[in-house]
């Protein structure tokens, strides 16, 4: 039977959770001694993967850690430790790193395995909440990440605990990054779907329109064809090239409004010539795009001509191309 809603108690009881946790996690940094130390030396001298293994809530965790470690540098994977004494034992070398979690450290299913895995002789990494465990005790480092009680009311779902082996975790992979030298560049090549990676992987030449999707006239043309052009290739803009397909200039259709603002002005007798920008900001296509996006932001322009080294028109692009491949 659900008890009726107390606003001020579930405030009150959630706060509790927070600083429970909170207070778990400050706690670990007491703890960041020469275990952590010994662990890391372990992890950076592999030559295999880290293998990381847990049961129940700890297995969550461990399913976490091993995710963040591969995608800051340290090649990990989890197994599930039911799982490895039915033949998934097989997945780990003798190049390899075990990061072993249990709570208790009592964990028979992880117990079980640790006489193969003493056999191939890799090292042994374990986060538990007893040091006097048999896992703790097993293990070639051993990180304590106890807690003082369980966030939960009834001190029986791991909640703090787990927070502290996860926290634990985030330490490992981050002091491993540090000393690796892993890289924006890095991370971005592990996550080549996410906006870092497509920040810093994607190329001009990746999102820029070419061939007949360039809007371009010569300097002879009347405005009233540039406004064509603009039309027809929806950049906003059109380039204005020379006979060898050189950039000359650029006409926008902010030139055009402010063209207006100034008078009457004829759209058949005036050439594109006569009113295009010859100060021209242009990128080259092997340029990454958030170069091209500060580019962008400083000169306050909206589309930007793309040229070879020899000043040849082979691309252009516009804001909207930036934000529809995610680089904004």
């Amino acid at each position: 039977m659900v008890r009726s809603l107390d606003t001020e108690k579930l405030q009150r009881l959630a706060t509790a959770v927070l600083e429970t946790e909170a207070a778990a996690i400050l706690a670990l940094t007491q703890r960041i001694g020469e275990p952590f130390i010994t662990a890391c030396r372990h992890i950076l001298a592999c030559e295999g993967r880290v293998v990381v293994t847990g049961m129940g809530k700890s297995g969550h965790i461990g399913d976490k850690i091993a995710a963040t470690l591969a995608s800051t540098g340290t090649p990990a994977f989890f197994v599930h430790p039911g799982e490895a004494s039915h033949g998934d034992l097989g997945m780990i070398t003798n190049k390899d790193v075990v990061l072993a979690l249990s709570n208790s450290g009592e964990t028979e299913e992880i117990l079980t395995i640790l006489p193969i895995i003493k056999r191939l002789g890799v090292a042994l990494i374990a986060l538990t909440g007893k040091p006097r465990s048999r896992l703790a005790l097993a293990a070639d480092a051993h990180i304590d990440v106890s807690v003082e009680k369980e966030a939960c009311p009834l001190g029986l779902a791991p909640t703090a605990s787990t927070t502290a082996a996860l926290a634990m975790g985030d330490a490992l992979a981050v002091a491993l990054l540090e000393c690796r030298g892993f890289t924006e560049e890095d991370f971005a090549r592990s996550h080549p779907a996410g906006s870092l990676g497509r920040r810093l992987l994607l190329r001009i030449e990746d999102l820029m329109h070419t061939g007949d999707a360039i809007p371009a006239v010569r300097a002879d043309a009347s405005l009233s064809d540039a406004l064509l052009e603009i039309s027809r290739k929806g950049l906003g803009m059109t380039t204005v090239v020379d006979e060898s397909n050189r950039l000359q200039g650029i006409f926008t259709d902010g030139d055009l409004r402010r063209l207006l603002d100034h008078g009457e002005v004829s759209i058949r007798t005036l050439t594109v010539g006569e009113v295009m920008h010859r100060q021209v900001r242009s990128v080259e296509p092997d340029i990454l795009a958030a170069e091209a996006l500060r580019v962008m932001d400083e000169q306050r322009i909206n589309a930007l001509p793309v040229i070879d080294g020899e000043g040849h028109l082979v691309g252009a692009l516009n804001m909207h191309d930036m934000l529809r491949a995610g680089v904004v």
